[in-house]
């Protein structure tokens, strides 16, 4: 924010965000919200990191309707577990057998901090820190990881982490 700007009240930004929304797209597409309010048959389904500095509807262009998306920490997708991951598997479940989605998208970004969590994770099992459900999801990924250090052992860090 800018030195002497106005701090918006979150309630406010909220608001105003959604009058946005209902002038500038919803009542300028008054067909596609109706028919969308009735039926989804989205062609793809993304995983994405939540980083909120990456959007993958803006990214990769997509309109309401064209993507099923599922946003967590580091964009995981874990394997199938019935008790572990519920709403990962749930996801995959609704969008392949009810939705029909054609096609399936694992969407990274740079710098993402779930990443370089899990490739900061000492090989001889963990760390104490306050991050343990974050470091628990993470190492979903451990398979992973030890392949980009056998891999790649000869690069830095950074750029392990970047892939």
């Amino acid at each position: 924010m800018a030195a002497g700007s106005k701090q918006l009240d979150p309630v406010e930004r909220i608001q105003t965000g959604f009058v946005h929304f209902k002038t500038e797209k919803f009542e300028r597409h008054v067909d596609l919200y109706g028919k969308l309010a009735t039926d989804q048959t989205p062609k793809f389904m993304v995983f994405a990191c939540s980083d909120s500095r990456v959007y993958p509807s803006h990214v990769l262009n997509f309109q309401p309707g064209e993507a099923f998306v599922v946003r967590n920490v580091a964009n995981m997708v874990p394997s199938f577990n019935k008790t572990h991951y519920s709403s990962v598997g749930v996801a995959v479940e609704y969008a392949v057998l009810r939705l029909r989605v054609e096609n399936i998208v694992v969407m990274g970004h740079s710098g993402c901090g779930g990443i370089k969590g899990l490739m900061s994770i000492p090989d001889d099992g963990g760390r104490d820190g306050d991050d343990e459900f974050v470091e628990s999801w993470v190492k979903i990924c451990s398979p992973a990881k030890a392949k980009v250090k056998s891999a790649h052992s000869d690069l830095s860090f950074a750029e392990q982490c970047e892939g």
